[in-house]
């Protein structure tokens, strides 16, 4: 069921909360991913077994590489493999924002918001040229769950907020205010539509991203994110010289003079910038080049953060880049999701695709 306007009372549930099963895409485009994709499935392979161990994982794959993927996990009765077409594999951005719905007699019930997707910023300064199959992915997943489906028209990811379920939204500038999103729309309008579609009463705006990411022109899901109430967790340098550390001291800045929309201060935990990382000769090599996707070059800076981590129920999901960030990361998630599994996935293939392992998750809450 689509739903032009919505009518109900909505809360954009947080991550943590209890899920009912994740949603994944499975990496196939070979101007995106290196040598066949075979590196990258390999990685996602992990990343599905582990998260299986706590959740039901549905995974999204092409008709050609569906039998491949279902021999993969046909050892594990918590994964479903669905064949669906997509242009890539970023479910975090493509997939639905699940939300929850109410009237005044009825309890949450689960259901989802479907805003327009253009690749990042659409023909000119999008990552490919057609997405077509990818604008559609909302529609089906809810349409395969029987759940209602709540259209907006404005451009928007999920990787570019983060909420704390209780009406607290976390976004930055440099993406949802992009005029490559949506051109004509004000911050007031943007504001609006986000607290009507989300059920979000307070929008904190930081200004810029992780430098280096402009492949989604700085998504929050990198830089910031909720790990509980009134507690984030930011991306973090003490290295002045780099040009990372003035965005993020920038971030600090907004968030520790913030109140959330219960009128709390927030706690902020800093996670250590990996890196600086940059893409080997091999590495790029490895990409098929075509005018349909962004070329990835050899020497450019990648774009490594702690923050795209996933919350699964009762585990957490980090990325690890190698020594001594991995511990200090873990320390980190250890003191803000101390009744949680930390468990680490090496995440170089996933950041050279682009994302991280938030990018290519999709939490489905459980139901009422």
């Amino acid at each position: 069921m689509a739903v032009d306007a919505p009518t109900k009372v909505f809360r954009f549930p947080a991550e943590w909360e209890p899920h009912k099963q994740t949603w994944i895409g499975w990496p196939e485009r070979l101007d995106n991913w290196r040598e066949n994709a075979k590196p990258a499935q390999t990685v996602f392979e992990e990343i599905i077994r582990s998260l299986a161990e706590f959740e039901q994982v549905t995974v999204l794959v092409s008709a050609y590489e569906w039998t491949n993927v279902r021999r993969r996990f046909e050892d594990n009765q918590n994964v479903r493999v669905v064949e669906m077409s997509t242009d890539d594999c970023w479910l975090r951005d493509t997939g639905p924002i699940f939300i929850q719905s109410r009237t005044e007699e009825s309890s949450w019930q689960v259901c989802g918001a479907d805003f327009l997707f253009n690749a990042w910023g659409g023909v000119k300064e999008g990552c490919y040229s057609n997405w077509d199959k990818d604008a559609m992915v909302a529609w089906k997943i809810l349409d395969l769950e029987r759940l209602a489906r709540y259209t907006s028209n404005m451009v928007l990811e999920g990787g570019a907020v983060s909420s704390d379920g209780q009406g607290t939204l976390l976004a930055t500038e440099e993406c949802v205010l992009n005029t490559n999103r949506n051109p004509n729309w004000s911050r007031d309008r943007i504001e609006k539509e986000l607290k009507r579609y989300l059920g979000v009463e307070k929008i904190i705006w930081l200004p810029l991203g992780v430098y280096g990411d402009n492949d989604t022109n700085g998504h929050v899901d990198n830089l910031c994110v909720f790990v509980a109430p009134g507690k984030v967790v930011i991306h973090w340098t003490d290295d002045k010289t780099d040009p990372q550390y003035e965005r993020s001291l920038k971030a600090l800045r907004i968030l520790e003079t913030s109140k959330d929309a219960k009128g709390r201060s927030l706690s902020v935990y800093k996670l250590p910038a990996p890196g600086p990382f940059y893409r080997t000769e091999v590495e790029a090599a490895g990409v098929v080049s075509t005018k349909e996707a962004i070329n990835r070059k050899a020497n450019e800076r990648l774009v490594a953060s702690y923050v795209n981590f996933y919350f699964a129920n009762n585990v957490l999901i980090m990325p690890s880049f190698g020594e001594p960030w991995d511990s200090k990361a873990k320390e980190v998630f250890q003191t803000v999701a101390p009744n949680r599994q930390i468990r680490q996935v090496a995440a170089r293939e996933i950041i050279l695709g682009g994302g991280g392992i938030h990018c290519i998750t999709q939490q489905q809450p459980q139901g009422s």
